[in-house]
């Protein structure tokens, strides 16, 4: 056998997906295995699945009005405070290769809800025929 051979077979890696065995199929009751399309999060997909099983009740035709995705999805959310800190996320987005998209467009200003002082939680306090 020659070195290239050994190298060649070394390479190739070895995976097998394994078997539900009999003992674990016969314990359990209704094993799903399910994943996404592209493949790409376990976690993450688990987590939007589970929501909509919480927001359906498997009887109405109706599906349950979930996204597939939230606005975040799978990336990795930074929320710098100050355009200090937005210029140096921005420059080790450019040192690492990170791809990266500005949400606020270089805002970074905090601006308080139109509802703010405005509408109330709480309800008004409804007052009897005395005023009290």
């Amino acid at each position: 056998m020659k070195i290239k051979d050994i190298i060649l077979n070394e390479e190739k890696p070895v995976h097998k997906v394994g078997d539900v065995s009999q003992r674990f199929q016969q314990s359990s009751v209704g094993l799903i295995k399910f994943r996404d399309k592209q493949f790409a999060d376990r976690v993450y997909e688990l987590n939007r699945v589970m929501m909509a099983v919480a927001s359906s009740d498997g009887v109405s035709p109706l599906r349950p009005k979930i996204d597939a995705e939230s606005w975040a999805g799978r990336n990795d959310i930074a929320a710098p405070y100050t355009k200090e800190e937005q210029a140096m996320l921005k420059q080790a987005f450019q040192a690492v290769g990170s791809h990266h998209e500005d949400m606020n467009n270089g805002d970074t200003r905090s601006m308080e809800l139109k509802s703010t002082y405005t509408d109330s939680p709480v309800a008004k306090p409804k007052r009897n025929k005395y005023g009290v």
